[in-house]
């Protein structure tokens, strides 16, 4: 039985919630919030008890806890929770900045504890059977995420929220880090970019290109990936793939191959590789050094991007 805790109870915070209390071998000690209502809401659905800071909820014993803040309280949270030798999943990205993930990096070393960051995507079952298709002749990806609006999201834009994703897919994908990478973005909404067009090169020569933005009415996600021997067509929302074969100039044809998935929750696969690592003594599918090689990516796009 692990002892989980859950702080910030936004959307994301929820589901991490929600996931844990369906968990047979999980007890969620505890849950905290700055908005009451949110914690009122939570203890009368999920049943859990409520603390009215994280310095109260920290006071018990705990094996690990959901880290779901605002972006710009990762950081800060990250730390008062490690420094208490207590295992962290954070939710993605990783920091605001690039040095505010190394110093969460650091301190998880330090207190040779298990830092994770949420990057979810990679638990969608649509991404799993892209990366078992590809091989080692993948000539580019290109990745669409796009929708509308998020009035919840206030702290960051669209590049640090929906393309921190993609760019660990890209990592992910490939198995290569970025070698060049390029970016330009508007603002049309509010304070922070709400779309952009990233475009890199990987260290293995594989070609990149990211499509996101906050102004298109509909959710989009899916991804496409040119090989030599194949193309390859990922739905994320529907977890839906299709594979094509390589287009033949003899007859003018190619076949078409649906892969049939098990449609399952990508959060709930995320916190059991979280626990099970932690439950095992293995190191957590996701890293913070994972994280902080986005954020550092995030540098190299805003030099370019205006």
């Amino acid at each position: 039985m692990l002892k989980v805790g859950v702080v910030g109870l936004g959307w994301m915070g929820r589901v991490h919630l929600r996931n844990y209390t369906e968990m047979a071998d999980v007890e969620v000690v505890g849950v905290v919030d700055v908005d009451p209502k949110a914690c009122a809401e939570v203890a009368e659905q999920f049943g859990v008890k409520t603390f009215t800071s994280l310095d109260e909820l920290l006071e018990n014993e705990l094996d690990a806890m959901s880290i779901c803040v605002p972006t710009s309280l990762h950081h800060e949270t990250g730390i008062k929770v490690m420094d208490k030798g207590i295992n962290a999943i954070i939710e993605k990205p990783l920091a605001a900045t690039a040095e505010e993930g190394e110093d969460l990096v650091k301190k998880a070393k330090e207190k040779g504890i298990a830092l994770m960051v949420g990057h979810v995507e990679r638990f969608n079952p649509a991404v799993e059977r892209v990366k078992e298709l590809i091989g080692d002749d993948v000539i580019s990806i290109q990745i669409e995420r796009v929708g509308p609006y998020p009035p919840r999201i206030q702290d960051v834009g669209v590049i640090k929220d929906l393309g921190s994703h993609d760019i660990d897919l890209i990592r992910y994908l490939t198995g290569s880090e970025f070698k060049s990478v390029y970016a330009v973005s508007s603002s049309s909404l509010g304070k922070h970019e709400d779309s952009a067009l990233i475009t890199a090169e990987m260290e293995n020569g594989v070609l990149a290109n990211i499509t996101t933005n906050w102004v298109t009415p509909y959710k989009g996600r899916r991804i496409n990936v040119a090989c030599e021997s194949k193309y390859i067509q990922a739905n994320l929302i529907t977890q839906e793939v299709k594979e094509y074969s390589a287009f033949s100039t003899y007859d003018k044809s190619y076949s078409v191959r649906e892969w049939p998935l098990m449609f399952r929750e990508p959060v709930k696969e995320e916190l059991t590789q979280f626990l099970n690592a932690l439950r095992n003594g293995t190191p957590v599918p996701i890293t913070g050094e994972d994280g902080l090689e986005v954020l550092k990516t995030f540098d190299r796009i805003f030099e370019c991007a205006c």
